[in-house]
């Protein structure tokens, strides 16, 4: 429960000057003097700095060439809209992260990236209803994740950070889906898909919370759309 959650946080966290202050180990003092501790805790101003320094002196970054072992940490990067971050981001990020960290102190050299999936119609509807351009729109809300998700102390290597609308960066992705299609392995379909009314674009299955759109709460409905498709199956086992 939370009593003993508490209790476990004073002992491992602050049990030396908290021994020193109350003349020996009492429960009852132990739990007073740790919620002594935590009220003093200025998390602003604390964690700010140390979240500076570690983007200053790239504590996280991944060490090309490095002969300790490997380990790649990948989430699913987000979609920057203009809500920012939700719940549903950081739950998977922080499992995530606390594996990297793990890893690093396990002694590997650790790739633990940070990115933005931000091509979508809902930029695009957006920009359109404000009467911006796309690429504005794009650029302001990859700021907000940028700063939310540093403010959450994220491990991720920054130096690495990817915009899916970087011609830089989509140029290889356009190289990957050519060659593909030269292989017969791109090809086009038509299938059912969740179809957002307001949106207008396809939701994936966990974006469709009991019939209506996570994103903005609006009606899905299924509808036959022709779309690129590609041949995992080729290479099931």
């Amino acid at each position: 429960n939370d009593h003993s959650l508490l209790w476990s946080f004073c002992v491992f966290c602050s049990k030396k000057e908290i021994v020193k202050n109350t003349g020996g180990i009492d429960k009852s003092a132990l739990l007073n003097e740790g919620l002594k501790l935590i009220m003093k805790y200025d998390f602003t101003a604390i964690e700010k700095k140390w979240q500076k320094k570690w983007l200053e002196e790239q504590v996280y970054a991944a060490v090309n060439g490095d002969n300790k072992p490997k380990f790649y940490g990948l989430i699913e990067f987000p979609y920057p809209s203009g809500q920012g971050l939700h719940v549903g981001h950081p739950r998977p990020y922080t499992a995530l992260d606390i594996v990297s960290r793990k890893r690093r102190m396990e002694g590997y050299n650790v790739l633990f990236p940070i990115g933005y999936d931000a091509f979508g119609l809902p930029t695009e509807n957006y920009a359109i209803k404000n009467h911006l351009h796309p690429s504005e729109v794009t650029k302001t809300n990859i700021k907000r994740f940028t700063e939310q998700l540093q403010m959450l102390g994220f491990s991720f290597d920054w130096d690495r950070c990817v915009d899916t609308t970087d011609p830089e960066y989509y140029k290889w992705t356009q190289w990957i889906f050519l060659k593909m299609f030269e292989k017969g392995l791109a090809y086009k379909a038509s299938m059912p898909v969740n179809w957002c009314t307001s949106c207008k674009c396809v939701l994936a299955n966990e974006e469709v919370v009991n019939g209506v759109c996570e994103r903005c709460g609006s009606a899905v409905v299924r509808k036959e759309k022709s779309q690129w498709m590609l041949k995992i199956t080729e290479y099931a086992q």
